[in-house]
């Protein structure tokens, strides 16, 4: 989508040898929790840091006079990285791009050593709640550390805090959906799908950015409605691809969303239309194969939720431009390349 800067690729390796330097002295066991984290924090589209820095220039900031936008930036990565980390657990997820994550690591480490599963398990999800704690706090620290003035920080550690909560809201309420009897309205999916990524992922990038470039209250407002936006819209098409994108795409199986039974904005929006009885018994054996998976995405396809989704991306998009409207041209022509960016993911 945007690339990342070099010198935020420096900024987010130094935090990472931060931590290994810091977990050296207290032990083995910790040591090796530090590598797992390097290599969980490795890799990666490393999006957010990205849009901290596009923000940044959209808005007029130069980098030789404010050098503080990359470890900023590095901030949101481990941010992310906390949060997927924290999320494999949740998911009871042990691989990651098709290699052990921080829990699966550990859970060999434990087999080694002669545990059972149960002290796997113990062992690989205690090293990577340990882990996500850590690159928290860690992504707190570059905040705090920043050299940018007293107004400014406040305002990052504002955005920082709005994001880890509104995140967190988000993922519980996600995990509330999935384990209820009956699917939840589609409009309490859609605000559990806005909170878990819309806010961490673009609107408190792109305002971040915004704040260090110095830019005055009412575009910080405008950029915050527009990333809100297009943050919303990327997790729709997430969504799309999880149901619907070749493994190519999802870097897992096909339909893995439906192998999950996720409550999604696709399935949400399938209820109450003629076909969901056939939808709700098609994703209710999903899990089973290829096959059922297939099944599940004809009868969501023939009750309209896949047309429907790609709609209100669309609509999402079209909002954040129009809140864009009374930006810089720079900022405004960022936030449609983001639009642009979003809707050729869709599957």
């Amino acid at each position: 989508m945007i690339a990342t800067d070099t010198r935020t690729d420096e900024a987010i390796a130094a935090a990472l040898a931060r931590i290994r330097t810091r977990a050296q002295p207290l032990g083995g066991g910790f040591a090796r929790l530090a590598d797992a984290i390097g290599r969980a924090a490795s890799g990666g589209k490393r999006l957010r840091p990205a849009l901290v820095t596009a923000s940044f220039a959209a808005f007029g900031g130069r980098a030789d006079e404010t050098p503080a936008v990359f470890p900023v930036a590095a901030a949101f990565e481990l941010l992310h990285t906390a949060f997927v980390v924290h999320d494999d657990v949740i998911d009871h997820d042990t691989l990651r791009r098709g290699v052990p994550n921080v829990s699966g690591e550990f859970r060999l480490v434990a087999g080694a050593r002669g545990a059972d599963a149960e002290g796997q398990e113990a062992l690989g999800d205690a090293a990577a709640i340990l882990a996500g704690d850590l690159l928290l706090h860690e992504a707190s620290r570059l905040i705090a550390t920043a050299d940018v003035d007293a107004v400014a920080r406040e305002r990052l550690f504002a955005l920082y805090d709005d994001a880890v909560y509104v995140s967190a809201a988000g993922e519980l309420a996600d995990v509330e959906h999935a384990v209820s009897a009956d699917c939840p309205d589609t409009n309490s999916i859609l605000d559990a799908t806005f909170n878990k990524t819309a806010v961490y992922s673009f609107r408190a990038p792109l305002q971040a950015g915004a704040v260090l470039a110095g830019a005055p209250s009412s575009a910080l407002d405008a950029v915050g409605v527009a990333g809100g936006c297009l943050g919303l819209a990327f997790q729709l098409v997430d969504d799309l691809i999880g149901t619907f994108g070749t493994p190519a795409q999802t870097g897992r199986d096909s339909g893995v969303d439906l192998r999950e039974a996720k409550r999604t904005p696709v399935v949400a929006l399938a209820r109450g239309t003629r076909e969901w009885e056939r939808v709700s018994d098609a994703i209710a054996v999903a899990h089973t194969g290829p096959v059922a998976v297939r099944e599940a995405q004809r009868a969501l396809e023939a009750s309209g939720a896949r047309t429907r989704v790609a709609a209100l991306v669309d609509e999402t998009v079209a909002d954040a431009a129009r809140a864009a409207g009374v930006l810089p041209h720079e900022a405004s022509a960022l936030i449609e390349s983001l639009s642009v960016a979003i809707r050729e993911r869709i599957p």
